[in-house]
């Protein structure tokens, strides 16, 4: 039994962060975990832009909005679900996810949760477990479940390396250069050729 465990953020849609920062013309929040292996140092220095541009889950939320999944990503995730389980592994959360999910036809997703004040403000946020994406895989193979992971980021390289086969998919040049046992794909039927010779 397999279960496909795949990142969300640069894998399937565009980084909600990098579109954000495009949107408010605030580039400092194009930092994202490609750039910063440390997601709670991450999230405490966004949490602080947006607080000192009084920004909040309403403004981040009309550009997630107008975000489209990456070219291919739903014809690849439609197919991999005729043949296998998949789940999404995020560290985004609930309140940015919702919107993307019904675009790419409302696969599953294990995410995180922000904590929203009543004027909006993001005060902070809930993680679903330590180093969730790991965690997950690990539960998955507890209850009989062999993974294929793929990712593009530092946070997803535990998932990778703990599944029974993982992949960089979309990932920078740098996390290619230190991970170069792990294969990396940048186009969609690429990745597809290689979770199916898994699963065969």
């Amino acid at each position: 039994m397999y279960t496909v465990c795949l990142d969300m953020e640069g894998v399937l849609v565009p980084e909600i962060w990098i579109a954000f920062a495009e949107a408010s013309g605030i580039p400092e929040l194009k930092r994202t975990t490609r750039d910063e292996p440390d997601y709670d140092k991450l999230m405490k220095w966004r949490l602080g832009i947006l607080k000192e541009h009084g920004l909040g889950l309403k403004e981040i939320q009309d550009t997630i909005a107008k975000i489209e999944p990456l070219p291919g990503a739903k014809a690849f995730l439609d197919a991999l679900r005729e043949e296998t389980q998949v789940i999404i592994l995020s560290d985004t959360f609930d309140q940015f996810a919702k919107p993307l999910m019904e675009k790419l036809g409302w696969p599953s997703i294990f995410c995180n949760t922000l904590e929203v004040a009543p004027d909006g403000e993001i005060t902070g946020y809930k993680m679903r477990c330590e180093q969730s994406k790991l965690t997950t895989v690990r539960a998955l193979q507890s209850c009989g479940f062999d993974t294929i992971a793929a990712g593009d980021s530092y946070n997803d390289l535990g998932m990778i390396r703990a599944s029974k086969a993982g992949f960089l998919f979309k990932s920078t040049d740098k996390i290619k250069a230190d991970n170069p046992d792990l294969a990396a794909y940048e186009e969609f039927d690429d990745l597809l050729a290689a979770i199916r010779k898994e699963l065969a």
